[in-house]
């Protein structure tokens, strides 16, 4: 286990109620654990806006598959994708739209191109890019 340091914050009596109530619903049991978590958060956040850094992404489309050819031309582009796709899940949301979920790998530039240009294709209702970095904890 890694040596733990000790350090005092400053907060505003109203900032610092808001933050318990956010913490406990969601289930940590001291600030301490939060405040990791949200460090932990910004370096790995200032890693995947590096563009050299390798990073996983998970994009979300959502898109009528009734829109000609469309089904085929995100296939296509995830095979053509200067990136890793590690995997690509297809679900029927109802009798007109899917969600499709869409694993990759690789450079933070190449993955933010790649779910860019999926996101924008004509006939994506909406999509969204969740990035995150293969190293472990701190």
């Amino acid at each position: 286990m890694h040596h733990l340091s000790r350090f005092g914050v400053s907060l505003e009596d109203d900032l610092l109620e808001a933050f318990d109530k956010s913490i406990g619903g969601q289930g940590y049991q001291n600030r301490s654990e939060a405040i990791r978590d949200l460090i932990r958060d910004h370096l790995i956040q200032k890693k995947i806006n590096h563009g050299a850094s390798e990073v996983i992404g998970v994009v979300t489309l959502v898109y009528d598959h009734r829109v000609h050819h469309l089904s085929d031309v995100l296939a296509d582009m995830q095979h053509k994708a200067e990136v890793n796709v590690n995997a690509s899940l297809h679900i029927h949301l109802d009798e007109h739209n899917c969600l499709e979920v869409i694993v990759i790998r690789g450079r933070a530039d190449k993955v933010h191109e790649i779910s860019g240009k999926l996101i924008a294709t004509k006939g994506v209702q909406n999509g969204k890019l969740v990035t995150t970095t293969p190293e472990l904890k701190h």
